[in-house]
């Protein structure tokens, strides 16, 4: 397949080196599984870059740009909804778009932020009740909200825009194999199928970029050995590892499900990364207001917030905030611009591909 890496492109700008990087091998290798999955086009026989899939359901919207990639006509049918291909002018965005999305950047404390993991953790552990495991027959489902902002370009002229607010929906079998998704912009209205062994029956390996129920439940919950793990498989993969460590972590809170005492291992071990700190007030995809717990990435000036309600301190969405410096085209993306943000609505485990519960909207 061919893909134009040349045109600037916000996420090239806004995300370290080193992450892009790493993001756009990741997404260059998904993009090649899902073709030779579907046979479509001369990359159909072409081989996976890595030997492994990274989960689709982990994708951040912000790290597929819109105006940074020019993809194989194939796609079109819905595995990268986020360009039109075959524009005479270029890749443009199937999603409609509207101003910018801004907001007041919280004030930042470091101070008291263990003790409020800690309690966040308790949190997560008491939610045991409600989580019962998965069955090899049943699907994880997981409802959300999101929207991205990027630098739209026509011709010469640079415009900050932000995606229409739209729902996700996706399923993902225990073992990681079978998956569905239905995202406008990114698939048509009835979705598309995701995983799956490839041509020669190859069945992905999980792992903490696309992880599987089954690989989550797995996992250590000693947040020691647990840090260590992800700071061992994360190592290279990013302009810094407390940074990518603390990214990861958020990934898999946000976009997987993981069972309660590894939810727990997993804010005490975020509670151990340095520059971690708390958020008086931050935002969620759907309007909610909550407590946040953040990291600024020192090399872009965004900050990413986990957004928690100020009562049960259940987890509640993501965002990516600019808060220091300029990025984008000619600057555009100034402190107080939203790149990122994500609210989960719905996640429990139903019995049938594509069945939505009554609470998802």
């Amino acid at each position: 397949m061919n893909a134009d890496l040349s045109r600037p492109s916000f996420v090239e700008r806004e995300l370290p080196a080193g992450r892009h990087q790493f993001h756009k091998e990741r997404l260059m290798t998904q993009i090649h599984d899902d073709l030779r999955a579907s046979g479509a086009g001369p990359a159909a026989a072409a081989p996976s870059r890595t030997g492994t899939r990274r989960n689709p359901f982990l994708r951040r919207a912000v790290l597929v740009p819109v105006a940074g990639f020019a993809l194989a006509g194939a796609l079109a049918a819905g595995f990268f909804g986020y360009v039109q291909l075959g524009a005479a002018d270029g890749p443009r965005s199937t999603m409609a778009t509207g101003p910018a999305m801004t907001t007041r950047i919280g004030a930042a404390d470091a101070k008291g932020v263990p003790q409020l993991l800690d309690r966040i953790s308790l949190a997560a552990s008491a939610s045991s009740s409600a989580h019962s495991g998965v069955r090899a027959d049943q699907y994880v489902y997981i409802g959300s909200k999101l929207a991205t902002t990027y630098v739209k370009t026509e011709g010469s002229k640079h415009t900050l825009v932000s995606e229409k607010l739209h729902e996700r929906h996706q399923w993902n079998s225990p073992d990681g194999i079978k998956g569905w998704l239905i995202e406008p912009g990114n698939t048509g209205p009835e979705g598309v199928t995701l995983e799956g062994p490839d041509e020669t029956g190859h069945t992905p390996t999980p792992h903490l970029n696309a992880p599987s129920y089954n690989y989550l439940a797995q996992l250590p919950t000693d947040p020691d050995v647990l840090l260590r793990k992800i700071y061992e498989e994360t190592k290279g993969k990013g302009r810094g590892p407390d940074q990518e460590a603390f990214t990861t972590i958020g990934d898999l809170l946000r976009a997987s499900y993981p069972p309660p005492a590894l939810t727990a291992a997993l804010y005490k071990a975020a509670a151990k990364i340095p520059g971690v700190v708390s958020v008086d007030d931050a935002v969620d995809a759907a309007g909610r207001h909550g407590i946040a717990v953040a990291r600024l990435d020192e090399h872009s000036g965004v900050r990413e917030e986990w957004i928690f309600d100020r009562e049960s301190l259940a987890f509640l969405g993501e965002r990516t905030v600019q808060v220091e410096g300029e990025s984008g085209e000619q600057g555009l993306i100034k402190p107080g611009t939203v790149v990122f943000t994500s609210a989960v609505m719905t996640r429990t485990v139903v019995d049938r591909m594509k069945e939505r519960p009554a609470t998802s909207g």
